[in-house]
């Protein structure tokens, strides 16, 4: 299985070919690499990197190696259940342009890999957990929230967030044990429930005409 790896580098030429030297060294090989973040009044960015370990490689020497490097951070390694490759925003929205009439619970489905998380949820004011990701909790309660954000959960390991889908529906995301939801994920989080709604919305237009 492979491995994602979350870390903070410089964001100057040269940072990137020092860490995938490091983790080549360390019995890594780099499958994808997908930009998170860049903090450019502090000149960090961070990035995701799934990696396949060699016979006999260890996590921990991978993780040594890269923060071994001057100003690198590893923020969160953790095996990838989804594998492959990473799964982009733009892959998402062609999944969802695909089937507009189904596209809400399609994002639903979406959400987790799109996002490296482990599970993803629809949640209604009425009826609770309307759709949901075979890992999501069985009941989740619905949140009077305006914009994507962080929202306090049950489970204590689980870092979760949501995003307003209309006045009666959130779409919940949850991660186990980290890492943290950065602001950039919440805004991309906050962009794809919208297109959503947007798709669903032509769709219903469409099929009432």
């Amino acid at each position: 299985m492979p491995y994602l790896l979350r870390v903070e580098l410089p964001d100057v030429p040269g940072s990137l070919g020092r860490l995938a030297s490091a983790i080549g060294m360390s019995g890594g090989d780099i499958e994808a690499i997908e930009i998170v973040e860049k903090r450019h009044g502090d000149g960090i960015a961070v990035d995701d990197v799934l990696l396949e370990m060699a016979p006999n490689a260890m996590p921990d020497s991978i993780v040594s190696a890269c923060n071994a490097l001057d100003g690198v951070q590893v923020v969160w390694i953790s095996r990838y259940a989804a594998g492959g490759n990473l799964f982009l925003d733009l892959e998402a929205v062609e999944e969802l342009t695909a089937d507009p009439e189904g596209s809400l619970n399609r994002l639903v489905d979406l959400l987790p890999v799109t996002f490296r998380a482990d599970w993803g949820a629809r949640v209604s004011k009425i009826d609770g957990v309307v759709h949901a990701t075979a890992a999501a909790p069985s009941e989740l309660a619905w949140q009077q929230i305006e914009r994507a954000e962080l929202i306090e959960s049950d489970d204590e390991n689980a870092i979760v967030a949501a995003a307003r889908l209309n006045k009666s529906e959130i779409v919940v995301i949850g991660r186990r044990g980290g890492p943290e939801f950065l602001d950039s994920e919440l805004a991309r989080l906050g962009h794809l429930v919208g297109l959503a709604m947007s798709i669903s919305r032509t769709a219903n237009k469409a099929t009432a005409h």
